[in-house]
């Protein structure tokens, strides 16, 4: 590291660090690439004697004791001439010395290696790494992918970067071969055709549990043929949407199955959805005929020229009556259904009233539930407990795989979901064997009992799962199954089975006859670890957003990777990475899009409604979850004074509102030690109060930072009850305080009168915030606006009373 022969004698290690950056802005060739590395290079040369140490400090970086200031990956080329030196009887070796600690995150040692005559022989180099960050296998990896960049870069040095493939021919051999293998086969008989085989096969078997009632196999398949009959006089078939807006009942299992029969699409609604919602729904899905009940007909929106079938009407009993039980398909009334043909339209959960419906054709939901056969079978003696509303298309697991399968669904009412003590004793009495859930679900029942849990099987899906709630479950149970899958690829895509597992829970491997991709900006393969969009494709995709083509393009695009030209791939806008496992862990979204209780939503397009109000100048929206499970929508808004005049009579009844609030809360909380009165310091998020730890932890950093200031002269707007002025007053020569509290300003007075030093020091006065009058102007050196602030009307008001306290 000597750049000055005067320094050739001394003792010592001379070599300084040189912090570069690589520029590969612009998609350059390798080729362009090794020039920008040798000028950037050459440069940093010229200024080597800089030492590391004074740059630090130059750039003063954040510092953090996660990684090294600046740069966090170090590279050293040993080509210095090789030392030799001899001693008396001595045979000297160099070996490199060991510390067992990694300085650097990656650090990259290679050493060029030359022949007795000089000629060259290769780089030889090792890594070390961080064993906090990397571990073995991921680090070689890295390697092997950097050898086979360089290979690929210097055969063709004029490709663009973005051009060069990293990932080496055992990669693409995994992510393209073996954790793709799910080739299976299917029973591609139609659903109502196979449901009719399984009544026939166990006709006394219970099908259906609904409160007090109960369905046999014979007599669920007798009424929806019943229901089918009266649904094909009406014009149901194929490419046909019917409607249905019913209660959670046995009509609505027999609905489904008869629209199914009919060889049309059911389109399921949540009666008690908002009605603009359903509005909205069933004009956009073009509906020839609308199913409701007496109790949900009031409910319902008008369908435009779509048939109103109320199912529980004195008519339609009467007709239902006098239809055979036999299956229209049996008797030549339909045929069965092509698999290409719509099976259920789904609208997915948008967030401001303009979903998108998802057509979903009979080959993906045939497929999907012979991926739930293999993934989670059932058979006669088990019981699924369905608590998803019928709009979300997971119900379709939750009553079609049981109903194929000789096992029994039990209904769960409608009011039972929200209350765990109504599910768990549903799973008690109807002896209850599997249950599929969200997380928020799944939290509450595992809050409430857990030990009502234990043994079950547990299916949990529609939102992250948090990975407490993970550990939890696995206690619970050894049938633990996290499932992952948007609408648009038919209900379930992934699946991983989690009991016996730790750490954060994966979302898994995809199901049968499904290929998962992680995909780059320009849909180039990503390396396992590394965090991308998921595509997937396969037979679940479905066959896009009705009525929608240009959305639908946008969404189910080409699949590069398909072996059959045609085929399609989703665009999830969900990111992921592979694990060394070969499963999926999700990370998060693309764009603002979340899901809380299984519900998508796009925070932006809430922010878009928030913003269109008229007093609204500004919106965020977030997602919180200050208790565990516990996952809420959070809107922040700026008020918009610019758009109306100043209202003054309604900042000044505003104004009297807290002023009597806080005169009663403070009245109420007197007695209190001095400067220890946390009374009605409420969490604005759920209203409870903040944990004592949490605000005195916040008073005492305040109050250490105002005393960094030195004050000497200090006037608090917004007193309050004296949490800051117990602990500043005592340090500084005067202390001014006003509050708009006539309350808490007695209260105040009282304590500081009974200690001598405060009364001499301690000012306080009764007024609004921008009242100063009596107050010695230019006087203070420091003013402290309190929390106050936040109650004030506006930005405006907040700059006036800065201005006037200055």
């Amino acid at each position: 590291g000597r750049t000055d022969q005067a320094l050739d004698e001394l003792i010592g290690f001379f070599v300084n660090t040189l912090v570069l950056r690589t520029d590969t802005s612009g998609d350059p060739t390798f080729a362009e690439l090794v020039t920008r590395v040798r000028e950037r290079s050459l440069a940093a040369y010229a200024h080597q004697d800089v030492p590391f140490e004074y740059l630090v400090e130059l750039i003063n970086p954040t510092r953090t004791l996660s990684h090294h200031p600046l740069f966090q990956i170090m590279l050293a080329l040993q080509n210095a001439p090789e030392a030799s030196f001899r001693l008396p009887g001595l045979t000297i070796d160099v070996a490199p010395g060991r510390t067992g600690t990694a300085k650097f995150d990656l650090f990259f040692s290679l050493a060029e290696q030359r022949g007795a005559h000089g000629e060259p022989q290769g780089i030889t180099g090792a890594v070390e790494y961080s064993s906090d960050i990397y571990d073995a296998p991921t680090v070689q990896a890295l390697f092997d992918r950097w050898l086979h960049f360089l290979d690929v870069a210097t055969t063709h040095p004029d490709q663009p970067l973005n051009h060069i493939d990293i990932l080496t021919p055992d990669e693409h051999r995994q992510l393209l071969g073996t954790w793709l293998e799910t080739d299976t086969e299917v029973d591609l008989r139609p659903l109502p055709v196979r449901f009719a085989e399984q009544a026939a096969a166990t006709p006394d078997a219970v099908a259906l549990i609904v409160g007090d009632t109960s369905l046999t196999y014979a007599e669920l398949d007798h009424r929806a043929n019943r229901l089918a009959h009266v649904l094909l006089r009406r014009g149901a078939g194929p490419d046909r949407v019917v409607a249905l807006a019913l209660p959670r009942s046995a009509e609505l299992v027999i609905a489904l199955l008869a629209v199914l029969k009919s060889g049309a699409a059911y389109l399921p609604l949540d009666p008690d959805h908002p009605a603009g919602r359903l509005a909205y729904v069933l004009q956009d899905a073009q509906v020839s005929l609308l199913l409701t009940t007496l109790s949900t007909d009031p409910r319902t929106p008008d369908a435009g020229p779509a048939e109103r079938l109320v199912l529980d009407s004195p008519d339609a009993q009467a007709e239902l009556a006098a239809c055979p039980d036999t299956d229209p398909a049996a008797t030549g009334h339909t045929g069965a259904p092509a698999l290409e043909a719509a099976a259920y339209v789904i609208y997915t959960s948008g967030s401001t009233g303009r979903p998108k419906g998802v057509v979903v054709p009979h080959a993906s939901l045939l497929n999907f539930l012979e991926a739930m056969r293999r993934e989670v079978p059932l058979g006669p003696g088990e019981r699924l407990l369905a608590v998803t509303t019928v709009a979300f298309d997971i119900a379709a697991l939750e009553l079609y795989h049981p109903l194929l399968s000789g096992a029994t669904v039990v209904l769960a009412p409608k009011e039972a979901v929200p209350q765990p003590s109504t599910v768990v004793d549903l799973i008690a009495r109807h002896g209850v064997t599997v249950v599929q859930g969200t997380p928020s679900l799944w939290q509450l029942l595992v809050a409430h009992e857990p030990e009502a849990l234990r043994g079950l099987r547990i299916l949990v899906g529609g939102e992250a799962l948090p990975t407490p709630l993970a550990e939890s479950m696995r206690t619970l149970t050894d049938d633990l199954t996290n499932l992952y899958g948007p609408t648009e690829t038919t209900i379930w895509s992934t699946a991983a089975e989690l009991a016996g597992g730790t750490g954060a829970p994966p979302i898994g491997r995809p199901i049968a006859n499904t290929r998962t991709y992680v995909l780059g900006p320009g849909l180039e393969l990503l390396a396992p670890g590394v965090v991308g969009e998921l595509y997937i494709a396969g037979s679940g995709v479905a066959r896009g957003y009705l009525n929608k083509p240009g959305l639908t393009a946008e969404r189910f695009v080409a699949d590069p990777y398909a072996a059959e030209p045609g085929t399609r791939m989703y665009r999830t806008g969900d990111l992921v990475r592979w694990n060394q496992d070969g499963q999926l862990e999700f990370v998060g979204r693309v764009d603002h899009q979340i899901k809380v209780r299984g519900f998508r939503i796009e925070l932006g397009e809430i922010e878009e409604v928030l913003t269109d109000h008229s007093d609204v100048a500004q919106a965020a929206v977030v997602v919180r979850e200050d208790q565990p499970g516990d996952t809420r929508l959070v809107a922040y808004v700026v008020a918009d004074t610019s758009a109306r005049d100043h209202d003054q009579a309604v900042e000044q009844d505003q104004l009297s509102e807290w002023q009597s609030l806080y005169d009663a809360v403070y009245s109420a909380a007197r007695g209190t030690a001095f400067g220890e009165n946390f009374a009605s310091w409420n969490s604005s998020y759920d209203g409870r109060p903040i944990p004592l730890p949490e605000m005195q932890e916040w008073r005492d950093t305040t109050v250490d930072r105002i005393l960094s200031l030195r004050p000497r002269r200090v006037l608090e707007i917004g007193v309050g009850t004296g949490l800051l002025l117990a602990r500043l007053a005592p340090e500084c020569e005067e202390y001014w305080a006003t509050d708009f509290s006539r309350t808490v300003i007695d209260e105040l007075r009282r304590h500081v009168d009974a200690d001598p030093v405060l009364a001499t020091r301690v000012h306080l006065r009764t007024r609004p915030a921008h009242d100063f009058d009596g107050l010695p102007p230019g006087h203070f050196d420091t003013i402290v606006v309190n929390s106050v602030a936040q109650y004030f009307p506006n930005a405006g008001y907040l700059e006036q009373v800065v201005e006037q306290a200055f």
